[in-house]
């Protein structure tokens, strides 16, 4: 069985769609986090998908890295802010960090 770009396409999606229900559904912080990294990965399966199968050259390739980078320089400030947070107001929860506004 060979795979095609529908596999990789719905493989994506299903990334993105839990990544957005975690982001939909969940308060604590770090789980925001989690599902905001996982739409982010949907979108790299996505970019090394199209290069692999439409494009065949390496600016997809770039894409695809110079987004890692990004998701792990947004994942060091995030969980810098929440650590801060957790030791502000003594939890992660979404809606107790939002009664703390000045």
């Amino acid at each position: 069985m060979t795979l095609s770009i529908q596999h990789f396409l719905t493989l994506s999606a299903v990334l993105f769609s839990i990544g957005l229900f975690i982001v939909l559904t969940r308060r604590n912080a770090v789980a925001l986090l989690m599902g905001v990294e996982l739409m982010l990965n949907s979108v790299n399966v996505n970019l090394a998908a199209f290069q692999r199968f439409v494009h065949h050259d390496t600016t997809a390739n770039i894409a695809v890295v110079a987004n890692i980078l990004i998701a792990a320089c947004e994942a060091a400030a995030v969980l810098g802010i929440v650590i801060s947070l957790y030791r502000t107001a003594g939890t992660v929860d979404v809606d107790r960090v939002r009664n703390l506004k000045g």
